[in-house]
């Protein structure tokens, strides 16, 4: 053994104890700007997804099994949205995490009614996994991610409730500024490139008639693509929405033949420069869309 192992060993011990940082891996960038919200400086946070990438799909690499065999709490977006994170955790062999689902008690959508089967493309069989999308489910996210806390880190809790009572003031007060901006958007119809945006419809009175994909995650098809040409037309739809990590090649076909605007909206923190986090994701959602 190298003479410099055991001091970088005892190291490693000393931050990870007596500095005592609980550190939390996240699936996307969203759970992650809250789990920092609810930890403040007792934590360190890393998300597995980048807010520009599709959160579903994300490889399993042997880096992301030792970032959460390294950690005390792992917080999922679940629905099946994050299934790719299940051999991660597995291969952590990390007997003493701690997974959160934060999707626990959020009151979900699209809930399918009859039995889902590959036909249907990229259904979730337990509903819409896009829930953080709705900022009141924002408070529920950060309940979740407060219990599982105050498991791993109970000499803490106090602190976390205050850091969530906090993030509940600001939330509510942010809640109500958004829908100020969001009243000239009541009604307004418009395509989505994926099945992103339910929650985000139903928080401020958005009416999405349809998607650029044929089915969830099923590449447009040429006579799709025409059905969407035809009914932009006829409902006079402004704007072609879409996520920054799908192929534009569609959405501007429309565009082209429609005369709609193509915008893209960040789905995650992260998703554009200007959503760094939670609260600056639906500043930055609502100020594209009141600017179209």
């Amino acid at each position: 053994m190298s003479k410099y192992a055991i001091p970088f060993i005892l190291f490693l011990a000393f931050t990870s104890t007596v500095l005592g940082k609980v550190a939390i891996v996240t699936s996307t960038s969203d759970l992650k700007s809250i789990a920092e919200m609810i930890g403040g400086d007792l934590v360190t946070v890393e998300s597995l997804n980048k807010g520009a990438s599709n959160p579903h799909s994300v490889e399993t690499l042997p880096s992301y099994m030792l970032k959460v065999g390294k950690a005390n709490l792992y917080c999922k977006i679940g629905l099946d949205l994050d299934s790719w994170a299940a051999p991660i955790i597995d291969g952590s062999r990390n007997g003493k995490l701690v997974v959160v689902d934060c999707s626990r008690n959020v009151p979900v959508l699209e809930k399918p009614t009859q039995k889902v089967d590959a036909s249907m493309g990229d259904v979730h069989p337990l509903g819409n996994p896009h829930y953080w999308l709705d900022p009141n489910n924002g408070l529920v996210i950060a309940d979740n991610i407060l219990e599982g806390l105050i498991s791993v880190d109970p000499a803490n809790a106090e602190t976390y409730r205050k850091n969530r009572d906090a993030f509940a003031a600001k939330l509510n007060q942010k809640i109500a500024e958004w829908k100020s901006v969001a009243a000239k958007l009541q009604g307004t119809e418009i395509v989505t490139y994926h099945d992103s945006w339910p929650y985000f419809a139903n928080a401020f009175g958005i009416k999405v008639d349809g998607f650029v994909e044929p089915r969830p995650g099923i590449e447009p098809t040429p006579s799709h693509t025409a059905e969407i040409i035809e009914l932009v037309k006829k409902r006079q739809i402004k704007m072609i929405c879409m996520e920054p990590y799908f192929s534009d090649r569609a959405p501007k076909t429309i565009a082209r033949e429609t005369g709609a605007k193509v915008v893209v909206l960040p789905p995650s923190v992260g998703g554009a420069l200007e959503a760094s986090d939670y609260f600056s994701l639906f500043d930055t959602i609502l100020k594209i869309l009141a600017g179209n």
